[in-house]
């Protein structure tokens, strides 16, 4: 399967290197960054070749894999499946905005594509997609050290000095709809869990810092007539980005082996 990527941080790296040692059988033909000095550097170093993205998308590929931003699913994604490419969302916090969802269902339905949801760096998405229907109320816990929230939008309107909590403080609480758009570095998983849930207005997001913890925590609980999920995840920071967790370009590895074996494990 031959693949693009945009985005040349610390997920693209992962799945790059993964690719490169053979792990997956996919091919790298081409890389894409807003930055296009790193995707240079990333190219040489990755063996594959940058290009313009309105030159990707005339080339002959499988699928073209998102792991740079939200603004990056809005601005590139829809035209992406215009040109007939099936894509892979990483920063799915994006698609709370249901105008641009529709688009991207309304565009892959269209010319009879897929778009992947990796489920990012949160365990139990499959008994939450299981489950349906049957959800009354699902709450996202997620807690991370000072450093991991360092730039989010939340703060410019919240004057919380990180470096000054010493002990694990809850800075917010709201719909996952907002908490994306708060932390759109930092929460992927909520809109992730919504979309396979009840939705980003239903689904409850807490978020805490700990200075005490070097890991990414996040903990679920959903709770209906099929009885109650919980799931805690402890994520390892990628080594050159604390804001991401190690587990969510594992699991765009997951899905790339997926769409390419021909047993399919799990819901």
């Amino acid at each position: 399967m031959k693949i693009a990527l945009i985005g040349c941080g610390s997920i693209g790296s992962i799945i790059a290197k993964a690719i490169t040692e053979k792990r997956i059988n996919i091919e790298l033909k081409y890389v894409y960054d807003i930055d296009s000095k790193k995707a240079v550097e990333f190219s040489k170093k990755f063996h594959t070749e940058y290009k313009d993205y309105d030159d990707i998308l005339k080339e002959d590929l499988d699928l073209i894999l998102e792991a740079a931003s939200q603004e990056a699913v809005r601005t590139l994604i829809p035209k992406t499946l215009k040109a007939k490419k099936n894509v892979m969302i990483m920063s799915t916090g994006a698609l709370v905005d249901v105008s641009l969802l529709l688009e991207i269902k309304r565009l892959a339905e269209k010319n009879n594509l897929k778009v992947y949801l990796p489920s990012g760096a949160i365990a139990g998405l499959d008994g939450i997609k299981s489950a349906g229907n049957e959800i009354e109320k699902v709450t996202l816990k997620t807690t991370k050290p000072p450093k991991s929230l360092e730039g989010a939008p939340f703060f410019e309107k919240n004057p919380i000095k990180l470096n000054d909590i010493k002990e694990p403080t809850i800075i917010y609480e709201g719909p996952a709809e907002e908490a994306v758009k708060l932390f759109p570095s930092n929460v992927n998983v909520a809109a992730s869990l919504s979309l396979a849930g009840i939705g980003p207005k239903r689904t409850k997001v807490q978020i805490i810092v700990d200075p005490n913890i070097t890991s990414n925590i996040h903990e679920i609980i959903a709770e209906g007539k099929f009885g109650t999920l919980k799931t805690r995840t402890e994520n390892v920071p990628t080594p050159d980005n604390p804001k991401t967790s190690y587990l969510a370009a594992l699991s765009a590895i997951a899905t790339l082996k997926k769409i390419t074996e021909s047993v399919q494990i799990g819901t």
